[in-house]
């Protein structure tokens, strides 16, 4: 469910068709595709091709001349086509990294807007936990974790390795594409915003989706990378506990996924959290260690939420510490809702245990070079 509509583009004016010559610039590395070839690839965008469809578009699978599987993203809404293609273009085209979805080139003959990408083979998450696959099968505990991870990587990159940083602006299941061996590709980046290091946000129109996007950027419009980051905690919860951000199936106390696990963490129902189809549970210690990412990622005070390059380095780290546990309390968003004595000692027992590890807190962001190497491909 989208939360609104934005005619920005990237640079905050509005986007007129673009000469071929002009597009080509930004991929200048890329394959420029005809109509008719893709038109093949496609079995003439056959139906029975289709692997996904959204607000701005059709997905085809295909293969191309020399046999390459890809993925064809058709823009169909006219009054978004040019905008999307473009900025897709211009951020995606821009990297590269093992957990990004790798555009390979596009088309653009007459009104047609074509966006060819790497073909993933597995579906993507939002399948996985809520689509038909996942009545029959269900990614185990360790296979979320890597599918986690490698999300984490992908935007760690995106905000903290190149300049200008980008703000994907809709990080949700669905937009998570997977490979046969759970290996995790952020993709669409229609919506994506650029961030130079001069600036602290931008103002823009709110764009994402309906329990994924950050409460502060809902209210005001500021975007920076930390709305991602709220973002990401969002799904985390969303993989740990098979649920959907917002149910509206579920009863009242149920609907937000975020307000209900505060309301089981705070009333000590901790072996009612993981999703029930897991085959075999998550240690108490990996549960809880995720769980307070989680929190941490989507505190309601945007300066004390995580870098995801500090949420990389927690989600790899074998043994860490928390602060004390009031300090905990407020990193997960949990005192509000922590008013008893026993409510105060669930949340020290869970941080108890994490003490006694040793952990050393993340340092003052790198340089942009050396977080290129940390988490380039």
């Amino acid at each position: 469910m989208a939360v609104s509509q934005d005619s920005e583009s990237n640079s905050g004016t509005t986007v007129s068709f673009t000469p071929q010559q002009q597009v080509s610039s930004y991929l200048g590395w890329g394959n420029w595709y005809c109509l008719e070839e893709l038109e093949i690839a496609t079995g003439g965008f056959s139906e029975r091709n289709i692997i996904g469809e959204g607000g701005y578009g059709i997905v085809y699978k295909g293969a191309v001349s020399d046999g390459t599987m890809v993925a064809c993203k058709y823009l169909t809404n006219k009054d978004q086509a040019e905008k999307e293609f473009l900025v897709e273009v211009e951020t995606i085209g821009r990297v590269r990294h093992k957990n990004l979805v790798k555009l390979l080139g596009f088309c653009a003959e007459g009104d047609h807007r074509i966006l060819v990408y790497e073909y993933v083979n597995n579906g993507n998450l939002d399948e996985w936990l809520h689509g038909k696959t996942s009545r029959f099968k269900t990614p185990s505990w360790d296979s979320r974790m890597k599918i986690i991870l490698g999300t984490a990587k992908g935007l760690a990159y995106m905000h903290e390795a190149i300049e200008p940083k980008i703000v994907h602006r809709d990080i949700k299941a669905s937009n998570i594409l997977l490979d046969s061996h759970w290996n995790a590709k952020v993709s669409d980046f229609g919506l994506a915003k650029f961030l130079g290091c001069e600036k602290t946000h931008v103002m823009t129109r709110v764009m994402g989706t309906f329990g994924y996007v950050a409460p502060e950027y809902a209210n005001t419009g500021l975007l920076n990378e930390r709305s991602d980051v709220y973002s990401f905690g969002v799904l985390l919860m969303e993989v740990v506990t098979g649920r959907d951000p917002v149910d509206y199936s579920r009863p009242p106390g149920e609907v937000n996924l975020v307000d209900w696990l505060k309301l089981m963490l705070a009333t000590r129902r901790m072996d009612d959290i993981a999703d029930p189809r897991l085959e075999e549970k998550p240690s108490p210690r990996a549960l809880k260690k995720a769980l307070i990412t989680a929190f941490q990622c989507v505190h309601p005070d945007v300066r004390k939420r995580p870098t995801m390059g500090h949420v990389v380095h927690l989600l790899e780290a074998e043994n860490f510490q928390l602060p004390d546990s009031w300090r905990a309390v407020k990193e997960m968003g949990l005192s509000k809702l922590i008013e008893s004595q026993t409510q105060k000692r669930l949340v020290q027992s869970l941080s108890r245990e994490l003490q006694a590890q040793s952990h050393s807190s993340e340092s003052p962001r790198t340089k942009r070079m050396l977080a290129h190497q940390r988490y380039a491909a």
